[in-house]
């Protein structure tokens, strides 16, 4: 029987030249071309026809992913519209007083700075307890009148927010209502409310870019449409199309099939709003999405007729220069060699990539953070009296991009190193910053932060901004791991062989001492499907570089010390 060693035997006979009769090499021919197309026609059939099968099994899904991913973007768009502009109402309640906002002239240039800087607003109202319409600035002479029996003022003096569906009222024409609850000092609530068209509505739905067979509205959980339709009636009016349940609740995104009442097959997505009463609906035609499918396999089947020709051409004419084939197949095979080492290294870029992910989240957070308030003092007014505070602030983003910077030209040293730059450092100054930025975290968790840090520590010559990032971590990691309104302990003393020692402990869950010995590992992690495992790990990486040691003592259950010492300077190298 011929068998795959008989040819390589073959072949090497042939390729040695002791095989030169014209018999022997008829019947190497027959072999390969009876081999060769045995080992590509049929793989090459049972290939094709599993690939039709399965891909006839999983069509739903994969025709779906796109018209839900779409659906999941636009409706997400909608969310943030919606909520960008009820943070803002949130933001003028709590800033401003009762009292102020009384004030024609406040109403007037809050209404002007919510249209310049976002748009979408029609005018602004503030309402007693009893509903009463107290203070007005907008287009509509509205002010006196009551709302108490309204949905809106009944929804929010419940839920404390509140966002409308599309309605009429008193304006005549398709808008919503947000609005925010608050209290006087004498415990009394008021309301402030605001009126919004529905124009960038329309603007979002058309980013989805759709053909003219297809559709996407808004409806509310009522079935009343919320913005026009092509296919299934005006705004406020019912539906036509009549759209299924989720089997896992309205809020999440699916897609199912139905017959709309014109006849016509058609695919739905429906994407129910987090915060406001409204559903996203793509509609598009069976026929539509399925054509890239039909024309697929019309394709599919030229290139296989076309390859079967190709290959038997091939195989027949090329079969006395096998021996030939096979030494191009040995280059192949070392150029596929020389591209799995450039993958791997691609490999360890990425994970690199996750590393650097992983330590730039912090200063941008405080980017963030530091800007957010920045904008906030702007909206407030009254520029001048803040100025020094305006120059502090921009002083720590500033000092957030430097950081970001570092760790950037981090990434870089994959393939060039960097150096470090030394200088003086004053140990407390650092960990003052680095706390300067966890702070606020620390207020909202409501977290025990102490701090003793000795008055007569030396200088020491070091990189200040590898030493951010190594205090940074470890107290990020012990903010982690403490409960809201734990206890965090960070001090710093003078170290008895010079230098200086940093302790940051805290009153976490702790470590396992299988867990302890792990902890400075490269991509081990207890985070589960959070964290990279790399934090300690560039953590013990940075304070080796700058001659210094880390030790972890931890108990299960109590907590986690980490103590750094670092010396005086740097060891030469």
């Amino acid at each position: 029987m011929f068998t795959t060693r008989n040819l390589i035997d073959k072949l090497d006979t042939l390729f040695n030249g002791g095989a030169d009769s014209p018999v022997h090499y008829r019947n190497l021919q027959r072999n390969i071309i009876i081999t060769m197309l045995l080992v590509t026609i049929v793989p090459l059939t049972v290939m094709g026809g599993l690939n039709h099968y399965q891909y006839g099994k999983h069509l739903k899904n994969e025709v779906r992913t796109p018209l839900t991913n779409s659906a999941r973007k636009v409706r997400h768009a909608f969310d943030l519209y919606l909520e960008e502009r009820l943070s803002a109402m949130r933001f003028i309640a709590n800033a401003y007083t009762y009292e102020d906002l009384l004030s024609p002239q406040t109403l007037h240039r809050l209404l002007r700075v919510l249209k310049t800087e976002l748009g979408g607003f029609v005018d602004l109202a503030i309402l007693n307890s009893k509903g009463q319409m107290i203070g007005y600035e907008g287009p509509y002479n509205l002010l006196g009148k009551n709302y108490a029996d309204q949905r809106s003022f009944q929804e929010v003096r419940v839920k404390g927010s509140y966002i409308s569906t599309v309605f009429m009222g008193h304006r005549k024409f398709p808008h919503i209502v947000m609005a925010v609850q608050r209290y006087t000092e004498n415990e009394e609530d008021w309301i402030i409310r605001a009126t919004l068209d529905t124009d960038r509505f329309y603007r979002l739905l058309d980013t989805l870019d759709l053909t003219q067979e297809s559709d996407a509205f808004l409806i509310d959980s009522s079935g009343i449409l919320q913005t026009d339709s092509r296919f299934y009636g005006k705004t406020l009016t019912p539906c036509k199309l009549h759209l299924p349940q989720s089997p896992s609740g309205r809020k999440n995104t699916f897609v199912t099939e139905t017959t709309d009442p014109s006849g016509r097959q058609i695919l739905v997505a429906a994407s129910g709003f987090t915060n406001a009463d409204y559903t996203l609906v793509i509609t598009k035609p069976r026929s539509v999405v399925m054509r890239s499918w039909y024309s697929l396999k019309a394709d599919a089947l030229i290139v296989y007729a076309a390859s079967l020709m190709v290959i038997i051409f091939v195989v027949v004419k090329m079969a006395g220069a096998i021996v030939l084939r096979i030494k191009a197949s040995d280059q192949h095979r070392e150029r596929a060699l020389t591209e799995l080492q450039h993958t791997q290294k691609l490999s360890s870029i990425g994970r690199l990539a996750a590393g650097v992910a992983h330590e730039i989240n912090n200063p941008l957070a405080i980017i963030n953070e530091k800007a957010g308030l920045v904008t906030d003092l702007i909206t407030m007014g009254e520029a001048v009296p803040l100025k020094e505070k305006f120059q502090k602030l921009n002083t720590d983003i500033i000092d957030s991009v430097n950081r970001c910077k570092a760790i950037t030209h981090r990434l870089l040293g994959f393939a060039r190193k960097l150096d470090t730059v030394m200088e003086p450092i004053a140990i407390n100054e650092v960990l003052r910053e680095v706390m300067g930025f966890l702070e606020r975290e620390a207020m909202y968790r409501q977290l025990d932060v102490q701090m003793e840090l000795a008055d007569n520590i030396p200088s020491i010559s070091s990189d200040r901004g590898q030493l951010q990032q190594v205090f940074l971590n470890l107290l990020t990691n012990a903010f982690a791991a403490v409960d809201d309104g734990g206890h965090v302990f960070l001090a710093s003393k003078p170290s008895p062989q010079g230098g200086i020692t940093v302790t940051v402990e805290g009153n976490g869950c702790g470590m396992s001492p299988e867990t302890a010995k792990r902890a400075f590992d490269p991509f081990f992690s207890t985070k589960k499907g959070k964290g990279t495992g790399l934090g300690l790990s560039i953590t013990y990486g940075i304070i080796n570089k700058l001659g210094g040691s880390i030790e972890l003592t931890s108990h299960e259950g109590e907590g986690t010390l980490f103590t750094i010492t670092l010396p005086p300077s740097p060891p030469s190298k």
